[in-house]
């Protein structure tokens, strides 16, 4: 029996729509996001950018949350309520991580999720937040200690510190918080953010922060820096940022001297009350007048009892009101500490996102605190001191969240955007300094991305260099292998069709032409401009065929249209200007389109399968039916786009998949009609020869073998079937039939030598079985290799496609899937 092994070289995926869906290690080496179902790991470290290393299954709804407790240990939570825990693995297993424990946590979606020491706090759209006593050991453990009732509301963030100069105070370190006062931050839909303290193991409602005019998204807490000591001085900072665009800074001190007798506190707090009736007046809109933001200098003091040294009080006053958002801000998160070996000075900095497609940098203006002869009593004066992103926030969605990465590289800032896609800031020093602080320029570098979505169909180009990919989010995106010190690694090249219906399949006609089809009646076939061209030959990319053709620049898209336009005109580009490096995703979603060059129209309905022959000569295409009249495959010519003889005609329902022999000579469909049919070319199209109903469920998938001595088709009924030709009969004999515990989705053969040969099955599960067969004995497969979910795929596969390598003992399987992931698996024969 052959034997393979098999390594994951390449994955692609998306970060799902939520602000707490990535989260980044203390040591800042590594990034773990969701992917719709999955969770994903980035190693943002790695020097040669590989990208995501590996996805963990395990979730059986979309992933809402992600938390790192330290670095080898993680929370995830999803939307059926469920949290579950993740270890890195020990001795051998140190890169890959493990399942810890899974606790059913709330009874809807977890919307909120955060972590300190050793407690986590939940939120969920069931309106409480619950709180977890963490206990890690030979079996990790957590434990629910208390709920807080939100009376209705839901919690849309939650952030956790230790209050400061409390006793036991450890910023950042991992301690028990028995005996230290700690302080949560709850905000949600009631417009407040609303402070609870621990006192006597349970935490209590101490204050209410009111101020922002609509939901309050995201909140973030600033530890004193960790360079220096507790003074008065350093200040515990609580960032809250909402739908109404403004972001409000909060500070929280130790209550240095006690409270005025209660004949003084009667007084003063009818002093507090008449000023915020004042402030609260001055707020409210006159005829003819505009509202203005509240804005309350109030000090809001709360306690916290401890059992040992009794109450310490602490004050929480309204610091600064941050304007710069067009749109609602999404995410908070501050600088990472200075550490005690760092030499610089490092700001206090805030970084935010807005679904205005803005990332804004935020520091306090040292010239104010110079000016001031009481820095203490003066207020924060914060300045936008960097801005990222698109101009006019005309991108669908802006920025969902963004993190802080401190590396020996040097500071980053990176965020992830509706479609799934981040993009990456770097600092890069510079000689200029202002105010004593050393100024950096910021360049932006590579990042990641993926289909939103399933992903329904892929395809190698004819020399196997680069590859297709087209999804539900609508798009089409190229891959290719770009040079690097290391050898190859593989990026997302070019997104030549972004498109207003989901797309379900493409395929290629030239290395520069290719053809898709969507959730519509007509198939649309691009060519490449001469910017792409330029950009995959300097990048290395293996194969390129030289082709000095005239090509348009770019393309663009028309307002309110559909088709891809050519533009020819020298208009700022990346290929006109850094052809050098990959494209970066604000990129590939704005300049990286192909022009549209033909529209092929014919059938009734929806298109839902298209296939091209091997000479690139044949497109073949079929739609949505319900009756013998639309399942037919409409057969054109390429060079003209006109028919190429009559439809082919024999199924009563959708044809599912068509798929041409090696010599072009046969093609074979298959349908939810539970059949397959052969056609056979003549001179004028193509005619039925045989067909077959053995299949007891709609058959998914079928597949040539590069021989053309057998095809293989995939069906729900659990089967696998490999057919022979028998050019004398209608009636082609079933030489095997492979059956599994799942359906089969997707089938794909690929050849070893001359007489070996491999069967790579998909199935419904995400599994993928790869069988080894030889050409001298057809009948007979053996499982040579099987790939389980944690390496493949966890939902339905949709397509598998095998392609060559330079080593004649190692080829690559492409396989895309409902899960929202498409993956490059590297097999090598070992025998």
């Amino acid at each position: 029996m052959t034997k393979l092994q098999a390594t994951t070289v390449y994955i692609s995926a998306a970060t799902n729509r939520f602000n707490r869906a990535a989260h980044i290690s203390p040591d800042s080496t590594t990034v773990t996001f969701g992917c719709g179902r999955l969770v994903a790991l980035w190693r943002i470290d790695d020097p040669d950018d590989h990208g995501v290393y590996e996805t963990l299954p395990g979730h059986e709804s979309t992933v809402t949350c992600v938390q790192f407790l330290h670095d080898a240990f993680f929370f995830s939570a999803d939307e059926k309520g469920v949290v579950q825990a993740w270890r890195k693995g020990e001795n051998a297993c140190r890169s890959k991580w493990v399942h810890a424990l899974a606790v059913q946590a709330h009874r809807e979606s977890i919307s909120a999720l955060t972590s300190f020491n050793d407690l986590l706090v939940t939120g969920s759209s069931d309106s409480s937040v619950k709180i977890w006593k963490i206990e890690q050991g030979e079996k990790d453990h957590i434990e629910q200690i208390q709920t807080i009732d939100l009376q209705g509301r839901y919690p849309l963030a939650l952030a956790m510190t230790t209050l400061p100069q409390s006793k036991g105070s450890a910023w950042g370190c991992y301690t028990h918080t028995a005996s230290v006062a700690t302080i949560l931050a709850i905000s949600g839909t009631d417009r407040n953010v609303n402070i609870w303290t621990r006192s006597e193991n349970l935490f209590v409602r101490s204050a209410t922060l009111p101020g922002h005019e609509d939901w309050v998204r995201t909140l973030a807490f600033r530890s004193p820096s960790s360079s220096h000591e507790n003074t008065e001085d350093d200040h515990l900072v609580l960032a809250s940022g909402s739908q109404d665009g403004s972001i409000r800074l909060w500070n929280i001190d130790i209550l240095a001297k006690p409270q005025a007798n209660s004949g003084d506190q009667g007084g003063t707090s009818l002093t507090d009350a008449l000023l915020d009736a004042f402030e609260v007046s001055l707020a409210d809109p006159t005829e003819g007048e505009e509202g203005g933001r509240q804005i309350s200098l109030k000090r809001h003091v709360i306690s916290v009892k401890f059992q040992d040294t009794g109450i310490q009080q602490f004050a929480i006053t309204f610091d600064a009101l941050l304007i710069g958002h067009e749109g609602a801000v999404t995410s908070l998160s501050w600088a990472p500490q200075q550490t005690e070996s760092s030499t610089r000075q490092v700001p206090s900095t805030l970084l935010s996102t807005s679904t205005d497609s803005s990332l804004i940098l935020w520091s306090p203006s040292d010239t104010l605190f110079a000016s001031s002869s009481n820095a203490t009593a003066a207020p924060s004066l914060w300045i936008n001191c960097q801005r990222f992103g698109d101009v006019g926030g005309q991108r669908l969605g802006g920025f969902v969240g963004g993190i802080w990465v401190h590396s020996k590289r040097g500071d980053e800032v990176m965020a992830w955007g509706w479609s799934g896609g981040w993009r990456r800031w770097r600092t890069m020093p510079s000689d200029y300094s202002e105010g004593g602080v050393d100024t950096d320029e910021w360049v932006e570098v590579g990042a990641i991305g993926g289909h939103n979505g399933p992903v329904k169909d892929i395809d190698w180009s004819p020399e196997g260099d680069y590859f297709m990919s087209v999804g539900l989010d609508q798009t089409t995106r190229i891959h290719a292998a770009v040079f690097c010190a290391s050898g190859r690694v593989w990026h997302e090249v070019a997104r030549p069709q972004v498109h207003g219906y989901d797309l379900v399949g493409a395929v290629w006609l030239s290395p520069w032409t290719f053809a898709s089809i969507a959730d519509e009646k007509v198939v649309r076939v691009f060519e490449a401009p001469g910017g792409f061209v330029e950009t995959v030959q300097s990048l290395g990319v293996h194969g390129v065929v030289k082709n000095n053709k005239t090509r348009p620049v770019a393309a663009s898209v028309p307002p309110l249209g559909l088709s891809n336009k050519a533009t020819s005109d020298a208009q700022p580009c990346l290929y006109l200007t850094r052809p050098d490096r990959r494209p970066f995703e604000g990129e590939l979603a704005a300049i990286t389109l192909w022009p549209e060059v033909e529209k092929v129209f014919g059938h009734g309905y929806e298109s839902i399968a298209i296939a091209s022959s091997h000479s690139r000569e044949v497109l073949a295409t079929a739609c949505r039916a319900t009756s013998p009249q639309h399942a037919v495959v409409r057969v054109y010519s390429t060079p003209t786009y006109q028919p190429f003889g009559s439809p082919l005609e024999g199924h009563t329902l959708t044809v599912t998949r068509i798929t041409f022999s090696p010599d072009d000579e046969h093609i074979v469909t298959v349908s939810r009609d539970r059949t397959w049919r052969a056609f056979r070319k003549e001179d004028n199209g193509y005619v039925p020869v045989a067909m077959d109903k053995s299949h007891t469920r709609i058959i998914w998938d079928c597949s040539w073998s590069s021989e053309g001595d057998v095809f293989a088709t995939a069906s729900r009924d659990k089967t696998v079937k490999v057919w022979a030709p028998d050019p004398g009969s209608s009636r082609w004999p079933a030489l095997a039939t492979l059956k599994f515990k799942e359906a089969a989705t997707a089938i794909a053969f690929c050849p070893i030598d001359n007489n070996r040969r491999l069967l790579a099955v998909g199935l419904e599960t995400g599994e993928i079985l790869i069988y080894s067969g030889s050409r001298s004995n057809p009948d007979i497969w053996e499982l040579a290799l099987p790939i389980s979910r944690r390496t493949a795929h966890i939902d339905q596969i949709h397509k598998l496609a095998w392609h060559a390598t330079e080593h004649t003992n190692i080829k690559q399987l492409l396989s895309c899937s409902e899960d929202g992931t498409l993956k490059i698996t590297s097999v090598q024969v070992v025998d």
